[in-house]
């Protein structure tokens, strides 16, 4: 079950947003609870709103379509904070100027979904007994001629090259 809330121009920066937003991406919806009620920043107070808009709203499609859901086992899978419309303001400031106050506005958008069963692990084949020693090469050591023969040749490519 997947089910989605939206808060649109919320009064905070979405710098400030994101900080909090990370902390609760791909938990479970009790932890992510958790989370955000012992979290100090105000931003957690609204993401906090729009995390139990969609649990609701996933609560509300279960019931609709009549199917069971766990809401512990619900998990955050998408959450994203976009930037919304700046609100531009002016202050005065010395010798008659005005300077410019930028009230920044986000819209918050979360996804929970249900936890899919998790795929039965195959088990690894078994390596062979014996391991086998690498083959590498081994270089020789380079010489003085080796060397001006490899710059001759890059020389060459590079004038090929144009």
């Amino acid at each position: 079950m997947e089910a989605r809330a939206i808060q649109r121009a919320v009064r905070q920066s979405a710098r400030k947003m994101r900080l909090v937003i990370d902390q609760i991406r791909g938990r479970a919806v009790p932890e992510a609870y958790a989370i955000l009620r012992f979290s100090k920043k105000l931003a957690a107070k609204q993401i906090h709103k729009v995390l139990k808009s969609a649990v609701a709203n996933a609560e509300q499609r279960a019931q609709r379509e009549n199917a069971p859901l766990d809401v512990d086992a619900l998990r955050v899978r998408y959450a994203i904070v976009n930037e919304g419309p700046t609100m531009k303001r002016f202050t005065s400031a010395a010798m008659g100027r005005a300077t410019p106050i930028l009230k920044r506005t986000s819209h918050v958008e979360i996804h929970v979904g249900a936890d899919a069963a998790p795929a039965p692990k195959a088990a690894a084949p078994v390596a062979a007994a014996a391991p086998t020693a690498p083959k590498t090469k081994a270089k020789a050591p380079a010489t003085k001629a080796t060397k001006t023969k490899a710059k001759a040749a890059g020389a060459s490519r590079r004038k090929g090259a144009k």
